[in-house]
């Protein structure tokens, strides 16, 4: 077991990333999916697939066992695609410990079921507390040690400070909170507006039009978020606008790329072939929306993103179908009333 029995499930860049700020602490476990990758991190100290340039500690172990990476586990950080994310639960359930809490590093939503990534702990792992670990963190700066922060959002207030200590350092703040549900929904939403954000980059559009696309895709969020019982202040913060903001902007935003190479007119299967990492906001947008029509919310934005990735309409369709819709005030009254309290 691992100094703070805190293991990472998933080596893609953001799972490796947390593992390495877990191995500056001490010993650190990584589950990856493949033996092959399992070596290659322990021969090299690099992740060279998807963290490059990066040197990681001795203190860090890689596995591509899952039993032996959580049979002794307190608390696991799940950082796989949500595609996959049931799967590894399911596979991990029989050696997980009972009293293990599981915190999501995903941000997305299932394609098929339109669950959040809790709601499928809750599921595969009844009983189990559930987590979400998010914010405006692009890997490759974080393991590079530039200055950033997260939020860790739990019920259980001693799983989110037993992992707030075992990340919290000099150059990675870590933040706790208990709204759950708000942190997933900003989480998984903020990667289908960064589709938007980059189709208005790819077809030639500045700052104004980004930053119009960012606050009405916030408005989004909160819409949503609201009505499945998160909190309005949830949106103001790091999960919220902190990541909309970092992911709608960045040139190293996966989701912000393939919006821009779908703005200039390419296919979504050649943008998404040259990929070796998940762009989550391409499978999430369809369930996303059906997410939103099932509790009666209207998210524009994401409705339109989600069109443009099904091939049913085009960049420059999308735009002006959102341009064209009836003029409205900024916010709604459910979203007012929980502002003012």
């Amino acid at each position: 077991m691992d100094a703070e029995g805190v293991v990472v499930v998933g080596g893609g860049s953001w799972g490796t990333t947390i593992a390495l700020l877990l191995a500056a602490k001490g010993p650190a476990t990584l589950w990856v999916r493949s033996a092959e990758l399992a070596e290659q991190l322990m021969a090299t100290r690099e992740n060279r697939r998807y963290l490059p340039g990066i040197a990681l500690p001795a203190t860090l172990r890689a596995t591509s066992s899952l039993d032996d990476a959580v049979a002794h586990a307190a608390v696991v950080l799940v950082a796989v695609p949500s595609h996959g994310f049931r799967a590894v639960l399911e596979a991990m359930e029989p050696v997980l410990p009972a009293r293990a809490a599981v915190v999501s590093l995903t941000k997305g939503i299932e394609a098929g079921t339109s669950r959040r990534m809790s709601e499928i702990v809750a599921e595969v792992l009844p009983g189990r507390t559930a987590g979400v670990l998010t914010g405006p963190n692009l890997s490759h700066e974080i393991a590079a040690g530039h200055p950033a922060a997260t939020l860790v959002a739990c019920h259980d207030e001693q799983v989110a400070r037993r992992v707030q200590e075992a990340l919290h350092c000099s150059t990675f703040r870590v933040y706790t909170g208990i709204d759950v549900v708000g942190c997933e929904i900003a989480a998984a939403s903020k990667n289908v507006i960064a589709i938007a954000a980059g189709v208005c980059d790819g077809l030639g559009f500045g700052g104004n039009t980004r930053a119009v696309l960012v606050t009405r895709g916030l408005a989004e969020q909160v819409r949503l978020g609201l009505a499945l019982g998160g909190h309005a202040f949830t949106f103001g913060g790091l999960a919220g606008v902190g990541d909309l903001v970092a992911t709608c902007t960045s040139v190293q935003s996966r989701n912000r790329w393939v919006g821009v190479e779908l703005g200039r007119g390419r296919r979504l299967d050649d943008v998404v072939s040259e990929m070796h990492m998940v762009a989550e906001g391409v499978r999430t947008a369809r369930p996303l929306v059906a997410l939103a029509q099932a509790h009666g919310v209207e998210m524009p934005i994401a409705a339109q993103v989600a069109a443009l990735l099904a091939g049913e309409t085009s960049p420059a369709e999308a735009l002006e179908a959102l341009m064209e819709r009836p003029p409205r005030p900024e916010w709604d009254d459910a979203v007012v009333r929980e502002l003012s309290g």
